[in-house]
């Protein structure tokens, strides 16, 4: 009984202390009415997109805005690689990335079943056969470990629930050396016609993710309007 007792008091210990650790590591206040009352690092969360944002993801206009095709070269990927596309949303990166990678594969990660059905769908009716939807919780990419080359995250790392854990995750996915490439609209640019809650500076950025363990490589200046951030995982 009381061996039984004392493993009862240790598990509420560390739930609480547990929880103690989360409320550290995040902050709950009121800010933007485009985020969540939850703050990371001094930065408020946005609102997640969802499905129902999926027009806004294929516009015609988004080559235009964005110069997707310049990204892609950005990314210099070769036949082979193995891509994580975290956030895939509509698709609309990783059917490109499709024609690079070859006989690589590219993991089309997303978190919600709406736009993982859409995602299985538009695979089988364009026929794609290296892409593969995955379904992630907030909290994991749900990849197995040091099996990804290079991740990309287009304008939805700051609308993560859970930064720091998703950010640990993908660390744990890359393979030694792998490299994640983090694209935002720029905080620093007022001229950059998107909400501000949406767009992420360099400093506020490169902060977040030297703190768990990433290197900070460069930032490729020549997207209209966003950064793309070049992180590494360290080799072994």
């Amino acid at each position: 009984m009381r061996k039984s007792l004392y493993f009862i008091l240790l598990f509420i210990a560390l739930l609480n202390a547990t929880t103690l650790v989360a409320q550290e590591r995040y902050t709950v206040k009121p800010g933007d009415p485009n985020g969540i009352n939850i703050w990371y690092m001094g930065r408020q969360i946005a609102h997640v997109m969802s499905h129902f944002g999926i027009e806004w993801l294929e516009r015609k206009e988004r080559e235009m805005e964005e110069n997707t095709s310049q990204l892609l070269k950005n990314l210099a990927i070769q036949p082979g690689t193995v891509i994580a596309d975290i956030g895939a949303g509509s698709g609309y990166h990783s059917t490109l990335l499709s024609k690079m990678v070859g006989d690589g594969k590219v993991y089309a990660v997303d978190v919600e079943k709406e736009m993982i059905a859409y995602l299985k769908n538009r695979i089988k009716l364009e026929g794609y056969k290296n892409i593969i939807p995955v379904l992630s919780t907030e909290q994991k990419v749900s990849l197995p470990a040091n099996s990804i080359d290079v991740m990309l995250l287009v304008d939805v790392y700051h609308e993560f629930s859970f930064p720091y854990e998703m950010t640990l995750s993908m660390l744990e996915a890359l393979k030694p050396g792998g490299k994640l490439v983090l694209v935002e609209f720029r905080a620093e640019d007022p001229n950059v016609p998107i909400k501000t809650i949406h767009k992420m500076s360099q400093r506020q950025a490169v902060k977040e993710f030297k703190a768990l363990g990433f290197s900070f490589e460069k930032n490729i200046g020549n997207l209209p309007w966003q950064h793309c951030l070049i992180f590494r995982k360290p080799p072994k």
